[in-house]
């Protein structure tokens, strides 16, 4: 039987991220356990101290906005939910955090919004997989 206590599903506002996050909720209410959803953006390239600061608090406001409606799925479901907005590389932020965070399993969406996204974001699930100390669930 798995022992799943807490649950990270990275989150980029993608109809597969939606997905990922609706079986995230699925499990942690399944298995009583706590959920943490994590969306990251990205910094300008090179990153200054300025434009990450920015980054962050537009990404801050960006999300907030988005996380209202998953706060109430998640609240509807019984489920203990955390959401958090990090900046950096995505699977760099997702794999340090279920690390920090000592997470069972990341469940994430197989590929994101465009075509440029969706190569990105192949390339971090697949850097997640790789790099993970825990489980990696992909949503198609």
């Amino acid at each position: 039987m798995l022992d799943l206590k807490k649950i990270l599903v990275a989150y980029d506002t993608s109809e597969p991220a939606q997905r990922a996050f609706e079986a995230g909720v699925d499990l942690a209410q399944k298995y009583e356990a706590d959920l943490i959803v994590l969306s990251v953006a990205r910094p300008p390239e090179p990153p200054g101290m300025v434009e990450t600061e920015a980054v962050l608090e537009n990404a801050q406001e960006y999300y907030e906005q988005r996380f209202i409606k998953l706060r109430e799925m998640t609240d509807a479901a019984g489920v203990k939910a955390r959401f958090e907005v990090r900046v950096g590389h995505p699977a760099e932020q997702i794999i340090h955090m279920a690390h920090e965070e000592g997470v069972n399993v990341i469940v994430m969406g197989h590929r994101g919004h465009s075509f440029i996204k969706r190569w990105l974001l192949g390339s971090i699930s697949k850097r997640v997989i790789s790099y993970a100390h825990c489980s990696v669930v992909i949503v198609r």
